[in-house]
């Protein structure tokens, strides 16, 4: 028997690297899977190849920044399959650029694919699993949340990804339906297109090394885990420990813009959090 024998899941961004990953390793396990991309042929190819390999999958092919996509993948999910027991936040696109040089229309298209599609998705599914009191969401944030130089709009829009898990765990919480954020270091076509990264393929950073802890938190091996962002490299497992108030916390009556320099070359110095070394090259 697989461990997720009998569930059904809607898998966005599937047609290829990590969502492709995610669909190929869940529908071997037993689940059947709804493999989402907004390119219908790879979509189709990766359904396919699952089907032949003895599995259960459709495409659902589509572009998750439409509502009516969003709540079509979970229809044709439980048409097709009965059920929706899983849905896996993956479809994402990226760019590079500084802020100097960063494009507005192009800034609102990645923000609508990666935190708006992922609402729609999940606004769509939620109600289903609310209502049969089960579920699994995997929302896929990234490091880069703690800032990418070059990257912003990526960044922010990851950031987003986390809050939206740390919230949508709490709505959920009384419901029967867990929500989680993954942070995968893998080879991507989006890594591949980063100017800064000197990754190349290897067996090493596949793709393959990350769906079992997708797997794994879409199953009821995961129950009573919820609210967490876990990073893996498939090497390395780790819980990412949410922002926090750090200590000392400086109290006064009232603060004078001289007091303030004051704390901040005094008694704040020491906890101010550098900047990261990824900087933007020209």
């Amino acid at each position: 028997m697989g461990i997720l024998d009998g569930k059904a899941l809607v898998i966005t961004g599937a047609g290829r690297g990590l969502g492709e990953a995610y669909a190929k390793h869940a529908a071997a396990h037993g689940a059947a899977v709804v493999v989402n991309d907004i390119d219908e042929t790879t979509a189709e190819k990766v359904a396919i190849g699952i089907v032949e390999a003895g599995g259960q999958a459709v495409a659902g092919p589509g572009s998750v920044t439409s509502p009516e996509v969003a709540d079509g993948l979970v229809e044709l999910c439980l048409s097709r399959f009965g059920s929706l027991d899983g849905l896996v936040n993956n479809a994402a696109i990226g760019y590079h650029e500084p802020v100097w040089r960063d494009d507005a229309a192009r800034a609102r298209e990645l923000i609508e694919t990666n935190v708006l599609g992922a609402m729609y998705c999940a606004i769509a599914a939620a109600k289903i699993m609310r209502r049969q009191r089960a579920g699994s969401i995997v929302n896929a944030s990234s490091g880069s949340m703690l800032g990418h130089g070059g990257a912003a709009a990526y960044a922010a829009s990851k950031g987003a990804l986390a809050s939206l898990t740390y919230s949508w765990a709490l709505d959920l919480a009384g419901h029967g339906v867990r929500v989680n954020g993954i942070s995968p270091v893998a080879w991507t076509p989006l890594l591949a297109a980063d100017p800064n990264s000197r990754n190349e393929f290897t067996p090493e950073n596949s793709p393959d090394r990350i769906a079992p802890l997708v797997t794994y938190l879409l199953s009821d091996l995961a129950e009573g885990v919820t609210g967490q962002l876990v990073r893996f490299t498939g090497e390395k497992l780790h819980v990412v420990a949410k922002a926090r108030i750090a200590d000392p916390v400086l109290r006064r009556e009232s603060w004078q813009v001289t007091d303030v320099a004051d704390a901040f070359a005094g008694a704040l110095a020491p906890v101010l959090t550098p900047l990261s070394a990824r900087r933007w090259q020209e």
